[in-house]
């Protein structure tokens, strides 16, 4: 989760590699200011005024970047919440599992992209919060990210049972089950908020002089020792490749499946198709994970300002779009959710669609 270093990256994310950066980069300005003094011979009201015009292009920065990140947000968070009205909106949606593991999915993706993007802002304005307060956001945070790659495992075993145990599937794939797997997912991902939450409470928060945070609040700068850092990497690892694991073994299971005389060739391929595109999620919410140490090298060999446009396209790309990627992928392809989602994403103006779509 990409959260509160957006603007103030130095600071929170690494103390070396950060503090280096920010010397750097005060050491660019300074010898660039210089320069410009030394060719143009300016006075210094004329320095002045250079200073100011670079703190308000840094301001208008900052304003752009909040707006390009915003704007795109909104968009996705508003077309997350007709999906998610319209998923109940519907006894078949209800009813039916594949719908109600698809309702789980695109809320916990909704919660992080509008947690994150709160984070974003409060980092924008540069305003620090305190270390429970921030603690709640990175629990949450940490809370919803597990559970998408954990839903995606369910849907995709959902749909090796159907392919391949097609007169088994009614029986094993029942609502109750499926609340069930729902259950357990929540359970399994409050426990790892659980052990972070202990692992928090061995810190020495006595020794510190305020609960104000000097830093951007981030789930970097909850880890507050280096067995946080140490769980956090090992838990990672065994997350995504059990899941890793489970999704391509659920795709071959159906490829073989799919070659059997007694299994419907459409519904194999349309499950394959499926199937690829939960590794697909699964690959880009991976990439939404692990990349912090991507950005702690990159900040060591790039200029602070390049470093915080490049973070800045990271965001839009691979956190806030794959949160949307569950409702334009199930939205456009399932034919039962998409004249519903259509209507009311156009505001119960009636569209025809071509047959065959």
């Amino acid at each position: 989760m990409i959260l509160g270093f957006i603007y103030e990256p130095v600071r929170g994310i690494s103390g070396n590699g950060g503090s280096s950066l920010m010397q750097s980069g005060r050491n660019y300005l300074c010898v660039s200011v210089l320069c410009f003094n030394c060719i143009s011979k300016m006075s210094f009201a004329a320095q002045t005024n250079v200073t100011s015009e670079l703190q308000y292009q840094g301001l208008m920065e900052r304003l752009m970047f909040s707006t390009l990140t915003t704007l795109p947000c909104c968009v996705f968070l508003c077309i997350n919440g007709t999906m998610l009205f319209t998923l109940r909106s519907r006894p078949v949606f209800c009813e039916t599992s594949r719908y109600v593991l698809l309702y789980n999915l695109l809320f916990a993706d909704t919660v992080q992209m509008a947690l994150s993007q709160i984070l974003y802002l409060i980092a924008a304005v540069r305003i620090t919060l305190t270390y429970p307060v921030c603690g709640v956001f990175a629990m949450i945070g940490d809370l919803t990210s597990i559970i998408s790659p954990l839903t995606l495992v369910v849907m995709s075993l959902e749909r090796y049972v159907a392919v391949c145990y097609p007169l088994r599937h009614a029986t094993i794939i029942t609502i109750r089950n499926t609340g069930l797997a729902i259950c357990v997912v929540w359970i399994f991902s409050s426990l790892n908020v659980l052990v972070r939450i202990v692992l928090l409470l061995n810190f020495p928060f006595e020794n510190l002089q305020s609960l104000q945070m000097n830093d951007f609040c981030s789930n970097l700068a909850m880890f507050l020792g280096s067995m946080s850092d140490l769980y956090d990497k090992a838990y990672t690892c065994f997350l995504f490749l059990s899941a890793t694991v489970a999704i391509t073994s659920s795709y071959f299971g159906v490829m073989v499946a799919a070659r059997s005389a007694s299994t419907d060739k459409a519904s194999a391929r349309k499950a394959c198709n499926t199937l690829l595109l939960h590794l697909v999620q699964l690959g880009l919410s991976l990439i939404s994970t692990i990349y912090s140490p991507i950005l702690i090298g990159l900040s060591r060999i790039v200029t602070r300002i390049v470093f915080v446009r490049v973070l800045s396209v990271f965001y839009v790309c691979f956190f806030i779009f794959p949160r949307c990627l569950s409702s334009l992928i199930y939205g456009i392809r399932d034919q039962t959710i998409r004249p519903i989602l259509m209507y009311y994403l156009c505001c119960g103006l009636k569209l025809s669609f071509p047959k065959g779509d």
